[in-house]
């Protein structure tokens, strides 16, 4: 019973984890990049939780905003705050994959926001950065919308 009680769990939670990762843009707690202000990062240098009143539908989420100004800058040019690779993992897309991200786990590179796994993936990132970008640009386009 036990056994079949922890496979029921495991097979559950691949179910969430695979749907949610069909998105091309990272959702964790329901909103985008786990409900983190990403103007934040750009004008704050660092994550700042967003308030889920002061949120934006956009490319299929809702993305969320600490304070009306960054609201209105994210409105005006999505593009430009959004995190690369939808805030997927920008180390797991160079490596072929999609993966759930740290908000501390963060670069801006080109005026260009890469969030990653975690804090020991990020030092993977940033020993080959414009390496590692390259090769994700490129695989981007077709892992976008897989599992």
């Amino acid at each position: 019973m036990k056994t079949l009680l922890i496979t029921c769990s495991l097979m559950l939670f691949s179910f969430f984890y695979a749907s949610a990762q069909k998105s091309p843009v990272y959702i964790s707690s329901g909103s985008a990049v786990g409900g983190y202000d990403v103007v934040a990062y750009f004008t704050e240098g660092k994550p700042v939780k967003g308030d889920p009143k002061l949120s934006y539908h956009w490319h299929d989420a809702d993305w969320h905003f600490s304070n009306q100004s960054n609201l209105k800058l994210f409105e005006m040019n999505p593009a430009k705050y959004a995190p690369e690779f939808g805030g997927y993992c920008a180390y797991g897309v160079s490596q072929g994959h999609k993966a759930p991200t740290d908000a501390q786990a963060w670069t801006i590179v080109g005026n260009k926001l890469y969030l990653n796994y975690n804090l020991d993936v990020k030092k993977k990132w940033i020993a080959d950065t414009s390496g590692l970008i390259r090769v994700a640009n490129k695989n981007w386009p077709e892992i976008k919308d897989m599992n």
